[in-house]
């Protein structure tokens, strides 16, 4: 009896010449992948066609795939929950925290200039409710506005259902109206008086500090006393001076419409927050002193929580651009729009305690001091930076 041998299994086909290793350029060893196993160096270089090294730059700031989608979802609505990932090791599956705090700020940066450049173009601040009145050149155009202003206080104390309080406030503000109306009257008379006898008229109340600055009570004239400090050199005298009279025109035309100069502090927001971030993470290098973390740590939980304020800022951003459109398209939702503002601003203190809760898995007692403490002082940092960018607003813009 034989037995029959089964056939061998085929030979495997001789490698093509496609299949065949290309030695590294550095190293000469084989290489097996896109980077040499030897020496580490990459298979790609800079010597390419141009869209493909700007594909690899935006895909290395921004990593834009199906992770971003991953993970904010989770940075919103779960508070300390990347961070804790991140902790855990499980960090492929999810965007890195800098990327992602980097990613969200830009976006937020975005997102507050288009909001604030598409707002209602017939919008306009005032610094009182007389500015128009205040700079009235004629007896005549002060009572025409005057009498449109106290028309609209007219028409809101005779809507139905008013509370008295209401209507006391109204009056209040229209006594106020009127001593305005009645002060800007009697410098016009005694201005126009002064023309008819040929004497100099009185200075305006309303315009007589907005053209000058004074040091030690004397008008400052840039091209007579420029800024001049010893131990800088003349060119950094120059742009400091130069810098003071933008600063000037700035506060002049602020007086009028401070509108242009909140949207410069506002569109600095991101920036601020993002230069101050290592800041916060001291403060809780400094607090949780005794928990023996890594500074680095403490950054990860940063850059989470500021990511979270980037995103909170983006939809902030977006509601608003919602409500300016339904003032006009559709009225009846501006209520839900207002809403989810509201819920916004509330969820945004409650997720960052949450997340330092269960981040350092501490009492409801001791975190609530703890988050006291980092608040009030970042609170102060956030202050100065603020009032650094309001600086640089006025002398930059």
């Amino acid at each position: 009896m034989t037995t029959a041998i089964e056939d061998p299994l085929p030979a495997p086909p001789p490698p093509t010449a496609a299949a065949k290793t290309r030695p590294c350029a550095n190293c000469g060893a084989p290489m097996h992948g896109p980077y040499c196993y030897a020496c580490g160096q990459p298979e790609k270089g800079m010597i390419r066609q141009l869209a493909s090294v700007m594909a690899d730059v935006l895909d290395t700031i921004f990593n834009i795939d199906s992770r971003v989608f991953r993970s904010l979802v989770p940075l919103y609505f779960r508070p300390g929950y990347l961070t804790l990932e991140y902790f855990a090791g499980r960090r492929v599956r999810y965007v890195t925290p800098f990327r992602l705090f980097f990613f969200l700020c830009i976006v937020a940066f975005f997102a507050i200039q288009i909001a604030l450049n598409i707002g209602d173009p017939n919008f306009r601040w005032h610094v009182n409710d007389a500015g128009d009145i205040a700079s009235a050149q004629s007896i005549a155009d002060v009572e025409a506005r005057a009498a449109k202003a106290l028309a609209g206080f007219e028409t809101a104390k005779s809507a139905p259902n008013m509370p008295a309080a209401a209507v006391a406030s109204l009056e209040k503000s229209q006594a106020k109206i009127q001593k305005e109306v009645d002060a800007r009257i009697a410098y016009l008379r005694a201005r126009d008086a002064a023309k008819e006898s040929g004497t100099k008229p009185p200075p305006d109340p309303n315009q007589e500090s907005d053209d000058q600055i004074e040091f030690d009570g004397k008008p400052w004239e840039p091209a007579h006393d420029p800024v001049r400090v010893a131990w800088l050199p003349a060119f950094a005298n120059t742009e400091l001076t130069e810098m003071l009279v933008r600063a000037k025109d700035n506060i002049v035309a602020a007086k009028k419409d401070p509108r242009h100069l909140i949207e410069a502090v506002f569109s600095r927001l991101p920036w601020t927050l993002g230069l101050l971030m290592p800041l916060f993470a001291v403060l809780l290098k400094v607090v949780y002193i005794f928990k023996r973390r890594l500074y680095m740590e403490h950054l990860m939980v940063a850059l989470h929580s500021h990511a979270f304020i980037f995103m909170s800022l983006l939809l902030l951003a977006i509601l608003a651009m919602l409500k300016n459109w339904a003032l006009t398209s559709a009225p009846g939702i501006e209520w839900l729009i207002s809403l989810l503002r509201d819920a916004v601003w509330i969820w945004l203190p409650i997720y960052l305690f949450l997340m330092q809760k269960r981040v350092y898995r501490q009492g409801w007692i001791m975190t609530t001091i703890k988050y006291s403490i980092i608040g009030i002082c970042y609170t102060i940092i956030i202050t100065f930076g603020l009032v650094g960018a309001l600086l640089a607003s006025l002398a930059l813009a």
